[in-house]
């Protein structure tokens, strides 16, 4: 390989142009091409559901670098530019301009793209999803425009775009398949709490439901219908029912691909000269011992910084807590740890839970998996340091506001 041969990213999201500041900060002084294909230097995501759809923050304040950094950094930033093919062997990558760009590391940051609703009607204008900024530009024209919309899904996107519909005077029915919101992710016992919080909005919350089709007049979109036949009209619709890692290139390189680009814990794929990171990785996860796939913020900020060094031969592994956090009316909640769907024994909460502010605790075998707090602050530490240390915990510690977090613990 030539030692001008670039170092390419091929996704110019946060991840992407975190790695490339890896990088420059690392020592890596060669040819360095990042790659998207929009047309906006790259950007933060949570805004797009959070502060900037309430129209609380400036569009400049999404991006992750002034538009002058990537070339004061030496970086090629090419806008408006897919990678559509990788050829392994070769070292190669095929751009949408069907040109050829060399590599002598690939880092696959391609992120996800939202699922599409599997429904009669889901073409229609006015079925809205959020992914990109155009998207979060566009709910935001709706919500001044609506009277009311629907929302299908009722995961974090689908519930912090309820909670941004409802502060602009729109009213909402949020359509769900499961008996709670975020079930899947929080149990039965904290679902709850979020089902709570939106129906004391004016939330039209209606769980355990079939969505049948999308209804629409001369084109557009006028509401939804329910398999048991009810119908609920609409001046538009909002789907939130998940997002797919973009794994095609991958796939089509003959990587392993099992729910995301299949990497081990130094990020590297089955391809020793590929990497992967963010959403569109299924990683090895040190702590947990085993392939974990993370769509959200923090992953696409840190792990970028291990995939780089690892890209440049230093021995790193990415083994940091996953941590996610929402904010929803007057509900701030972090969430630091992981817990597999039914994977726990135990729930402990510490605080009055009616209040809205207190901690919530997974536990499996007296150990904590995973802990969120809401509206309580400065406590992501502590939770971590329970999660990273394997060991048992007094669970009646651990629930008792007057003892420190860590305190519960139990001594060896």
């Amino acid at each position: 390989m030539a030692a001008n041969t670039p170092i390419v990213i091929a996704g110019a999201g946060l991840a992407g142009a975190k790695a490339a500041e890896a990088l420059r900060e690392e020592g890596f002084d060669g040819p360095l091409v990042l790659l998207g294909d929009e047309n906006e230097r790259p950007y933060e995501r949570p805004p797009l559901s959070k502060e900037y759809l309430l129209g609380k923050s400036p569009q400049e304040d999404v991006y992750v670098h002034p538009p002058q950094w990537y070339a004061e950094h030496d970086v090629d930033l090419r806008l408006g530019l897919e990678v559509t093919g990788i050829d392994a062997a070769g070292h190669q990558v095929t751009l949408g301009d069907d040109s050829g760009l060399p590599y002598s590391k690939l880092l696959l940051a391609t992120g996800s793209a939202p699922r599409r609703l599997p429904v009669p009607g889901a073409d229609l204008d006015g079925v809205l999803y959020l992914r990109r900024l155009a998207d979060s530009d566009r709910l935001k024209e709706t919500f001044r425009t609506a009277s009311r919309v629907v929302v299908i899904g009722a995961g974090w996107i689908g519930l912090e775009t309820t909670a941004a519909a409802r502060a602009a005077g729109v009213e909402v029915s949020v359509l769900e398949a499961a008996e709670l919101p975020l079930l899947r992710v929080l149990g039965p016992e904290v679902s709850q709490v979020f089902a709570d919080l939106h129906t004391g909005q004016g939330v039209d919350l209606r769980c355990g439901v079939r969505v049948a089709e999308i209804t629409g007049t001369d084109g557009r979109a006028t509401g939804v219908l329910l398999a048991d036949g009810s119908r609920i009209e609409a001046d538009a619709v909002i789907v939130g029912v998940g997002i797919t890692p973009n794994t095609r290139l991958a796939t089509a390189a003959g990587l392993d691909v099992d729910d995301g680009v299949r990497v081990d814990a130094r990020l590297r794929s089955s391809d020793p000269d590929i990497y992967a990171a963010g959403d569109v990785a299924s990683a090895f996860h040190p702590l947990l011992g085993t392939h974990i796939r993370v769509e959200h913020w923090a992953n696409a900020l840190n792990q970028p910084g291990t995939a780089a060094r690892s890209m440049l031969g230093q021995d790193v592994t990415y083994d940091r807590v996953p941590y996610f956090f929402t904010d929803q009316y007057d509900l701030g909640m972090e969430y630091t740890g992981y817990v597999e769907p039914g994977a726990y024994d135990q729930v402990v909460f510490r605080g009055d839970v009616g209040s809205g502010e207190f901690i919530a605790f997974w536990l499996a075998g007296g150990r904590v998996l995973a802990g969120m707090n809401v509206n309580i602050w400065d406590v992501t530490d502590q939770i971590r340091t329970l999660v990273t240390s394997g060991r048992p915990v007094d669970a009646k510690k651990l629930g008792d506001t007057d003892v420190p977090v860590t305190d519960a613990l139990v001594a060896r």
